[in-house]
């Protein structure tokens, strides 16, 4: 094997650094604290977390929720915080695009999960994918709060957001690994939060 192929599992890291570093240098972090503090006030008023995405994004998607649900690390034992991943299982998102077609695949789900003091995490590396613009658009239509994670410039979805956290990169690869970052950086602040305000116990 070359040396030059070798060379780019090197550079994937630090191309990695270097896109987050420019989130930290350019204080773009700082949309999450604001979300958090949207998405905190919201899960104390009873609300939940409705997470979308495609592909790897659908994979962060079910990842966050998870970790929302159970938790995010061994140190900290809490309740249960709400969040759901749009993502079903096959045979609804199948059925879904059999009956309606892939731009609705979000939307359906969401319409029937949606109420009040909701709020909505999509999650796109381009900012163009059909079947989250069409989520977005329903959940202003419906009021609710919208988060994006997004890339690429944001492209129209950021248009559809409320809050977005755009990743300074073109590149998906980099994309995902700030989303996941991003993800996780979020869920602790909301988990410190509502412990902090005692709407959270710890267990």
């Amino acid at each position: 094997m070359s040396d030059e192929i070798k060379k780019k599992v090197e550079e994937s890291f630090i191309d990695s650094i270097l896109v987050k570093k420019k989130i930290v240098d350019q204080n773009l972090y700082q949309v999450l604290l604001q979300a958090g503090d949207i998405i905190s006030q919201s899960i104390a008023k009873g609300g939940k977390l409705l997470i979308c995405g495609n592909g790897g994004s659908a994979a962060d998607a079910q990842h966050l929720a998870a970790e929302f649900l159970i938790r995010l690390t061994s140190d900290v034992n809490r309740q249960s915080i709400p969040a759901i991943s749009l993502a079903q299982d096959t045979s609804t998102l199948t059925a879904c695009i059999n009956d309606y077609g892939p731009e609705v695949i979000f939307k359906r789900v969401f319409t029937a999960m949606c109420a009040e003091h909701d709020i909505l995490l999509a999650i796109t590396t381009s900012g163009n994918s059909k079947n989250i613009l069409e989520v977005l658009k329903e959940a202003r239509n419906r009021g609710i709060f919208t988060l994006g994670f997004l890339g690429n410039g944001g492209g129209e979805a950021l248009s559809y957001c409320d809050s977005a956290f755009v990743v300074p990169s073109e590149v998906t690869a980099r994309i995902q690994e700030s989303h996941i970052t991003a993800g996780h950086a979020l869920l602790q602040y909301v988990e410190d939060k509502l412990l902090e305000d005692g709407w959270l116990i710890k267990t």
